[in-house]
């Protein structure tokens, strides 16, 4: 991959979500139909997205895993037909090696991995195809991990297993400039644990990669307005802001006008 890293870019990184899943905890079903999603994803890049990422399962607590045929039907039409339009990059959001390598060759150029390169197999083709990969924590799996999720200090842990996960990268010759780090909120934590995580972000700076961030709609924002995060955006405008503020790179998002407009106010005083 020639591209230039999305780490180069001065503002703060937009990823849209783009979900092409029957079962999604916010979007589900609204967009398995092809032309719908990709007509999504140019929205999104109208409204600011520096970067489409597009996935075929669900992994939102309790989620059964979806087989490889299955996601691969829901992906690959999608990705080609936003390949042929888009001028922004792709994100193929998957830990199945063998869809992220159809993504690459349609033209996808980041890997977003929940699993953080557990399969070797994704790991070879990070590193051979140059592609950029985010490097997601979880505790367990999506059908178990809010069953009681524990940590002994919940930064530490996080922090411990995405540097290893950085060490496994380079190991199988990812570029440096092509790794991110997410801390995974909701993935195996609880409402502390989000929270915590969220109050401590800048501290992951220490671990050299640029940070990417997913708590848009998630069900612990909606816990503090007692109210359902999907209806009310703003908790998650609150919550990228506070994230960025710490020194996060990136944001993943599904109301992308809202989010690019209120990072840019952290964006301009950043730059002044």
């Amino acid at each position: 991959m020639d591209r230039p890293p999305l780490s180069s870019i001065r503002h703060t990184v937009i990823f849209g979500v783009l979900n092409i899943t029957p079962d999604s905890f916010s979007d589900g079903g609204d967009y398995l139909d092809p032309k719908a999603a990709i007509e999504r994803g140019l929205q999104m890049e109208a409204e600011g997205a520096d970067v489409i990422d597009v996935g075929g399962e669900s992994s939102r607590p309790g989620s059964e895993p979806t087989s490889l045929e299955d996601e691969m039907a829901r992906v690959v039409p999608v990705i080609k037909g936003l390949a042929q339009t888009l001028k922004i990059p792709i994100s193929i959001d998957t830990y199945k090696p063998e869809v992220a390598k159809e993504a690459i060759c349609l033209g996808a150029s980041v890997i977003n991995d929940i699993t953080a390169l557990q399969k070797p197999a994704m790991a070879e083709l990070a590193g051979a195809s140059g592609c950029e990969i985010i490097l997601m924590h979880m505790q367990g799996n999506p059908k178990t991990m809010q069953v009681q999720p524990t940590y002994g200090d919940v930064l530490h842990d996080v922090m411990a297993y995405l540097d290893a996960r950085i060490h496994t990268a380079q190991k199988y010759g990812i570029a440096e400039d092509r790794i991110w780090i997410d801390p995974g909120f909701g993935f195996g934590k609880n409402n502390r644990h989000n929270m915590e995580l969220l109050r401590r972000l800048g501290e992951f700076q220490t671990l050299g990669k640029p940070i990417l961030v997913g708590t848009s709609r998630k069900s612990f924002l909606g816990r503090i307005i007692d109210s359902n995060a999907t209806e009310h955006p703003g908790v998650t405008a609150g919550s990228v802001a506070a994230a960025v503020m710490q020194g996060a790179r990136g944001a993943r998002v599904h109301d992308v006008r809202l989010i690019r407009d209120t990072v840019a106010v952290i964006d301009a005083l950043n730059e002044s």
